[in-house]
Parts: structure tokens; C-alpha cells; sequence
């Protein structure tokens, strides 16, 4: 499906959104960083969790909010509510007040307000296109995500230390002019009867029992239940991306030269490598993730499942030996693979899990490996404290490679149901 062919909605959608994620990847992945400096590693990490906590529930609430109140409404309320953070973060680095507390309130409210937007746009998309083209929609959405993931950072490398205060006051200012042009150029999608429904039958408190109900599919299918605690493991290093990484290289690297010709030199700080390591990610992911995908096809799924978490068992152990820009560029390449190998199965392995009378309660609950993750993994900042980093490193690796045992136990028990089912 080509964009021209697109419905109004999404061509507003795809561009606006497109230059709030750049400018929200310029300063966003070095927050880890700014919070691990102003409160001290151990805060840091447990501050962190206590903001994914918000952010969890918002995202548990935000499908219900965008069936009853409307997709628009929701995203146009939450961009703008967005941006108000983001403005507060700016009053919060500026040069009349320095209060890193009154930041990490505006980050944790954006947060929350992020997690309200994304059910919503997800839901629009399903909405306007019929189901055969929603994958590339979605495809090229995420593609989208990834430029940016790509040009923000390195944007940010080069603007974030001098000028942070102008990029959050710019982000808010971005933020806000999305809500108000989804406002103005965009219309509602959500089935009127639906949204009627609910607001004369439903209770705000449902949305939980609800959740709740589906989550226990967990306990009853232990297939499954194994897929969600090794995809929670396999988490915890993949979540470091913008929690352990930019700390450990800002403390490892002093001023290195990534390249010089002649008498020139281009060189960098912590800061500004992990910049250019995380633009790394974002244009391999950009580049290779159909590439990768169609040549894992040709592998059975177990053992690329296993195998995928091996090699990001690998990839950490690399970013622990090294403290060389280079060796990070070579890591994360490395990491940038095991991400991609597991990219396009995950999703179509718990379509086969799942009945098909209950496949959207399934996709439901396979979420939680993402949000139970992206809740423990700031743990690893206090963990360098306690233990340093070499330890660090060699625990992640070993939860990387426990899943991966916990990947092979799942597919036998997968393949033993089979059986037994034929």
C-alpha cells in the first residue's frame, strides 16, 4: 500500500510524528546519564522503576481510554500534555533553575502521557486500514521510528551537552504544535456505537478487571508461561540500550579519537559515543530488519530463538572488555543482531500459541515481557554500585543465557502439545 493511497489521518500522522521522534531521540537516550549525575547511580536506577510503574499502569489504561473517550481526543491530549512536560523539564535545566528533581516529575509525567498516546495511534491504524495492508503501515511506521532513532542521537551527541535546555524547550514546543494539528487535521476513528456503549455501560474500574482477566491466561498455559519469563530475562539486556550503556561508556570513555585524516582528528567523549553506537542501532535496525527476517525463515524457530539470546549474551560480554569506541561500534553491531534475529518471529510464534477465539487476549497478555522488563532493568544502574560493572556485565549475560535455556524448554513443551494434539 503506497503512502499517496493512505488515509488522511495517517500521511498527517507519519510526518508530524516523524519530527517530534527525532527531536525526542536528541536528548532522551542521554537522560540516563543527566539522572545518574544529579541523584547518584543507586537513586537513579530505583527512581527510574518508580516512573515505569506510572508508565505501566498509563499503558494498561490507555486502551480503554481510547475505546471510550475516542483515538483523537486521546492523542491530541496526550501530545499536548506531552509537550507541557517537557516544558517544565526545560524551566527545570534552565539557566535561571537547576532542580534535577523538578526534571525527573516532567520526565515521569511524560512518560505517562507517552503511554497514553501509543494505544491510541495503534488503534487509529487499525481503524482506517483494512487488515491484508496493515503490516506495511505499521512496517513503515516503525521504519520511521528507526530514521529517527538513527538521526536524533547523532543530532544529540553533537547538541545535548551545550544545549539542553533549547532542545527540551524545543521538543515541548513540537509536541504541542502535534497535538494541535492532529487537532485540527485529523478526525475521529473509533466506531461512535462502540465509544456510546461504553461511556453508559462501563465502569472506569473495568479496564483492570479486564487486563487482569486476560493476564491469567498465564498461569494456565505453561508454553506460554515459559515464553513470557524468558522473553522477561532476554529483556533485561536489551532494555540497557538507554539505561546501563550510556552510564558505563560515559565513565569508560574519556576523549578517544573515533577517526583522523592527516593532521585531522574527530574526537569524541562517553557522551557522544553513545550517540553514534545507538545511531548504529537504529540504521542497522532500519537497514536489515526484512533482510535478517526472510533469512531467519529458513532456520528452525527454536533455534533461533536460543540462538538469539545467546548472541546478546555475547554482545554484553563485548561491552564489558572494552573501553575503545571501536570495540562499542563492534558490540553493538553484534547486539543489533541478536535484536533482529528475534524481530520477525516473536509476534507469529504467539499466533500459533494462541487459539484463534483468543489470539487478541494472547497478544494481550504477551505484552507484559516488554513492560515487566522495561520495569526491572533500571535496577542494573544501583546493581554497578553494589557489585561494579564487570559483575554487572556477567549477570546480565547469565539471564541472557538462562533464557535461552528457557527458550529450549519452551519449544519441547510446545512440540510435545503439538504432538499430543495431532
Amino acid at each position: 500500500m503506497r503512502i499517496r493511497d493512505w488515509d488522511p489521518n495517517l500521511k498527517v500522522r507519519l510526518f508530524s510524528e516523524a519530527m517530534m521522534n527525532i527531536t525526542f531521540w536528541m536528548f532522551f537516550p542521554f537522560l540516563t546519564i543527566y539522572f545518574a549525575d544529579a541523584f547518584g547511580k543507586n537513586k537513579a536506577g530505583f527512581l527510574l522503576v518508580f516512573s515505569q510503574i506510572f508508565s505501566v499502569i498509563a499503558n494498561l489504561m490507555g486502551g480503554y481510554c481510547a475505546d471510550r473517550f475516542g483515538r483523537k481526543r486521546m492523542m491530541v491530549l496526550s501530545a499536548i500534555g506531552q509537550g507541557l512536560s517537557f516544558l517544565l523539564f526545560a524551566a527545570a535545566s534552565s539557566p535561571w533553575l537547576q532542580s534535577p528533581w523538578i526534571g525527573f516529575i516532567a520526565f515521569a509525567i511524560a512518560g505517562v502521557f507517552g503511554s497514553f498516546y501509543w494505544p491510541a495511534s495503534q488503534a487509529m491504524v487499525a481503524d482506517v486500514v483494512d487488515e491484508k495492508n496493515r503490516n506495511s503501515v505499521f512496517a513503515i511506521f516503525y521504519t520511521s521510528i528507526n530514521i529517527a532513532v538513527v538521526i536524533g542521537p547523532i543530532l544529540g551527541a553533537i547538541f545535548y551537552v551545550n544545549y539542553r535546555f533549547q532542545l527540551l524547550l524545543v521538543a515541548g514546543i513540537i509536541c504541542i504544535l502535534l497535538g494541535l494539528i492532529l487537532a485540527k487535521w485529523t478526525r475521529e476513528t473509533a466506531p461512535l456505537q462502540k465509544v456510546e456503549t461504553l461511556k453508559a455501560d462501563r465502569k472506569w474500574y473495568y479496564f483492570l478487571q479486564d487486563q487482569l482477566k486476560d493476564y491469567t491466561l498465564i498461569i494456565k498455559d505453561k508454553t506460554f508461561l515459559l515464553f513470557i519469563i524468558a522473553g522477561v530475562l532476554a529483556g533485561q539486556t536489551f532494555m540497557q540500550l538507554d539505561l546501563l550503556f550510556p552510564v558505563y561508556m560515559k565513565e569508560v570513555i574519556d576523549l578517544q579519537t573515533l577517526f583522523s585524516i592527516g593532521d585531522w582528528s574527530f574526537t569524541i567523549k562517553g557522551e557522544q559515543a553513545f550517540g553514534i553506537v545507538l545511531a548504529e542501532n537504529g540504521l542497522l535496525v532500519a537497514l536489515l530488519t526484512v533482510v535478517i527476517t526472510k533469512w531467519m525463515g529458513n532456520f528452525k524457530e527454536r533455534n533461533v530463538f536460543v540462538l538469539s539470546s545467546v548472541v546478546y549474551a555475547i554482545s554484553i560480554f563485548m561491552f564489558s572488555q572494552t573501553h575503545w569506541i571501536w570495540g562499542f561500534i563492534i558490540a553493538m553491531a553484534v547486539f543489533t543482531f541478536a535484536e533482529l534475529m528475534g524481530a520477525g518471529i516473536q509476534q507469529s510464534f504467539v499466533s500459533k500459541l494462541a487459539p484463534e477465539h483468543m489470539r487478541g487476549q494472547y497478544f494481550a497478555a504477551a505484552s507484559l515481557r516488554f513492560t515487566i522488563s522495561r520495569t526491572i532493568a533500571p535496577l542494573s544502574i544501583p546493581l554497578t554500585v553494589w557489585i561494579g560493572y564487570e559483575w554487572t556485565f556477567i549477570v546480565l549475560c547469565l539471564l541472557a543465557l538462562a533464557s535461552a535455556g528457557l527458550y529450549w524448554l519452551m519449544f519441547y513443551s510446545f512440540e510435545k502439545r503439538t504432538a499430543v494434539g495431532s
